[in-house]
């Protein structure tokens, strides 16, 4: 019984992460944040205060880059990308614990295994996708934890460097655009390092169902 109720107790969890995002905007999250980045040590607490809470709102996590960029600089990178995989945990572990063994798992977890957890990850922050649907989707492929935190580590680099750069050349958080903060030429760019990081793998799993048909 417990088993078949994972499957509904992860799309609860999704509709209501949805429902939240959608009643709490981050342009008003941005304009409460403006005032603490005069001071960079309350602003660097309010940023883990709100890296620890995003994933209940929906909220992307360009949001933490580019507030991070607008009071720190480009020396906010570290920071930024750090909370990037502090917040990503959250989604990971419920979607995980959720999971209910259905066919978009097991498709998951075969790519998974053939491309490997870290490069499986990697290749997943690299597109440009909603955060929370990548962590979600490795949790319930099964990709262990120190895999799943070291690639989004590596996979989210390009789009924390845009969001702290973007922040950094803000006049004001108050008028920020988050979509503004992804420049054509990183999604592009990204989005070519992940094909090039899955087409070996699903090459393979496609030849292996031809051959097994």
């Amino acid at each position: 019984m417990e088993r078949r109720l994972r499957p509904l107790v992860g799309v609860c969890l999704v509709g209501a992460v949805a429902l939240l995002g959608w009643l709490v905007a981050p342009d008003e999250a941005l304009r409460r944040l403006a005032w603490l980045a005069a001071d960079p040590l309350r602003l660097t607490a309010a940023l883990v205060a709100v890296a620890v809470v995003r994933p209940l709102f929906a909220w992307p996590t360009t949001l933490l880059a580019v507030v991070a960029g607008y009071g720190l600089g480009v020396a906010g990178f570290p920071l930024a990308l750090a909370l990037v995989v502090l917040t990503s945990v959250p989604p990971y572990w419920l979607a995980g614990r959720s999971a209910g063994g259905g066919r978009v798992a097991l498709a998951g977890e075969r790519l998974v295994a053939e491309t490997g957890d870290l490069r499986s990850v990697v290749g997943s922050r690299l597109l440009p996708l909603p955060s929370d649907v990548v962590s979600a989707g490795a949790g319930v492929a099964g990709v262990s934890l120190p895999a799943f935190a070291l690639g989004t580590a590596i996979g989210e680099i390009p789009w924390v460097a845009a969001g702290v750069v973007a922040g950094a050349s803000l006049g004001s958080l108050e008028t920020v655009s988050l979509s503004a903060a992804m420049h054509p030429g990183v999604i592009v760019g990204a989005a070519i390092l992940a094909a090039l990081a899955f087409v070996g793998p699903c090459y393979r799993l496609l030849v292996g169902d031809l051959l097994e048909e």
